[in-house]
């Protein structure tokens, strides 16, 4: 399975499946999409009003141990299917994701 994460001058790009209102929140692995691989990443909060979008930033940056300001929703902020930028050095960024 080829890499769900692009390198970028100031950090990583990470293609990530939400699955709102989980009754397993956290991150749960890895899967093939419509557009290639993702993370899988479960959270309690309801797709409304951007809670979901707030709670999926929270918990990768939880995983990759940064602060939560460092993880932004860059694309599909009303679909399941988000691209997310987490700022930071690339090199540990990418060390944290591969063991995801």
């Amino acid at each position: 399975m080829t890499a769900f994460w692009r390198v970028l001058p100031d950090g990583v790009s990470v293609t990530v499946k939400v699955q709102p209102k989980s009754r397993r929140p956290g991150i749960q692995g890895r899967a093939e999409s419509a557009h290639g691989p993702c993370l899988r990443i479960g959270v309690n909060e309801p797709p409304e009003d951007g809670r979901a979008n707030r709670a999926v930033c929270a918990v990768l940056a939880e995983a990759l141990r940064v602060p939560a300001s460092s993880v932004a929703v860059t694309l599909g902020q009303t679909s399941r299917e988000k691209t997310l930028h987490v700022a930071g050095d690339a090199s540990l960024l990418i060390e944290k994701l591969e063991t995801l």
